[in-house]
């Protein structure tokens, strides 16, 4: 079996960009930016010192005269910062320095907010765009869908696969780019996405993180997490940890369900526009009231995300205990777990089973925990690193 992949066009509106820019790609598919970079000439700063050691690959990686960034080091971000000053203000023969900005690697539907990293320099860049005109899109990875090994066999398949490079005019940064590189960032994408003809959103590369790590644990009105934060921000709900407060006190005998006034007066809150969207976010249509333990479960997570899952859990505990009590049915596990830990009700009503060991038909969260201290695949509830993936028995 044999395919090709090929570049079908190169538009260089800047055919002798100045020694001194520096440029910046997108829109990437994650590996194949790497593949067609073996083949080029251009120097890029990247994050492999880790594989430089590696006696293997070492020559191959420091042929292209890298910037290396450590991350174990505190001082690299300003080491990377100086290094390519150095090198963009060099009056040596210095090729441009290729730069992939956070944010230039999505599903290729829109832009997201560049980070700023790499425009700190302050210096000229050059915007390069990538499109990829198949029939067949094999050369995007994204965190939902089929993983890179899956593509890379889709692509090989393939008779052949070709990709479009446009060399945009070079970008000269005013006064205000050089003293705002968030402000030089922005505007260098917006250019961009107007080559490519696709808009843009304001989201971060650490927004995205954010909403797949509460989907996949299933944390209720996960996709609106981002303005979720915004609103609870501007509600001041964020500094007061009120509802953090109220989600561990439980509900007990309260209402659960509430309409719009009970919403806000719950959370001390105006019912200003802020407060009626953030009960939009949650409100069931068919009641026109939001579930306020879904709420409150979400809020929670958003306070606590850099805590162990125990934390969130043990709150989840007593917001939906109906009776207060602290001993949890299966029935009232399956949603939790739903909605905190990833289970699906299979895997729930599994592991309620296991950790009611007295069979007496219901558990306490000591009771759970003990038992998941004996399970690998409930280890990833004890550690406070946020990109950890449950193991489900299911998947």
């Amino acid at each position: 079996m044999c395919t090709q992949f090929y570049v079908r066009g190169v538009r260089d509106i800047h055919p002798t960009p100045p020694s001194n820019s520096l440029l910046r790609r997108a829109k990437c598919s994650q590996f194949t930016p790497r593949l067609r970079h073996a083949l080029s000439s251009l120097r890029y700063p990247d994050d492999l010192p880790v594989q430089a050691r590696k006696m293997t690959l070492k020559q191959l990686i420091n042929y292209t005269q890298p910037v290396y960034v450590w991350r174990d080091d505190p001082n690299s971000r300003q080491n990377t910062i100086k290094e390519i000053i150095e090198r963009a203000t060099s009056k040596e023969d210095w090729p441009q320095v290729l730069i992939f900005p956070e944010g230039t690697c999505t599903n290729r539907s829109c832009l997201i907010t560049f980070k700023p990293g790499g425009f700190y320099p302050g210096v000229p860049v050059q915007p390069v765009t990538i499109r990829y005109p198949n029939a067949k899109d094999t050369v995007t990875w994204t965190w939902e869908g089929p993983g890179a090994l899956k593509l890379l066999w889709l692509t090989l398949t393939q008779v052949h696969s070709s990709c479009e490079i446009e060399f945009l005019p070079v970008y000269y940064p005013s006064e205000e780019e050089r003293r705002d590189p968030k402000l030089y960032a922005r505007n260098v994408r917006d250019v961009m996405a107007k080559a490519l003809g696709v808009p843009v959103l304001d989201y971060t590369y650490d927004d995205c993180r954010l909403i797949a790590r509460a989907k996949q644990i299933g944390i209720p009105c996960a996709v609106s997490c981002r303005e979720i934060c915004e609103l609870r921000a501007h509600l001041g709900l964020d500094r007061s940890h009120l509802e953090v407060h109220l989600a561990g006190q439980g509900l007990g005998g309260r209402a659960r369900w509430l309409a719009r006034e009970e919403f806000a007066r719950r959370l001390g809150v105006p019912l200003d526009l802020h407060a009626q969207r953030l009960f939009d976010l949650f409100v069931q249509r068919s009641t026109g009231m939001v579930y306020f333990p879904d709420y409150l479960l979400c809020a929670a997570f958003l306070s606590l995300l850099h805590a162990p899952l125990t934390q969130l859990l043990s709150i989840a505990f007593k917001l939906y205990d109906p009776a207060g009590s602290g001993r949890i049915k299966s029935s009232t596990f399956e949603e939790i777990a739903g909605k905190c830990l990833g289970l699906c009700a299979e895997d729930a009503a599994h592991a309620f089973a296991q950790a009611d060991e007295d069979e007496k038909g219901y558990i306490t969260y000591d009771e759970f925990i003990a038992f998941a201290q004996k399970k690998n695949e409930f280890s990833f509830i004890f550690v406070s690193d946020t990109s950890h993936k449950p193991k489900l028995k299911n998947q």
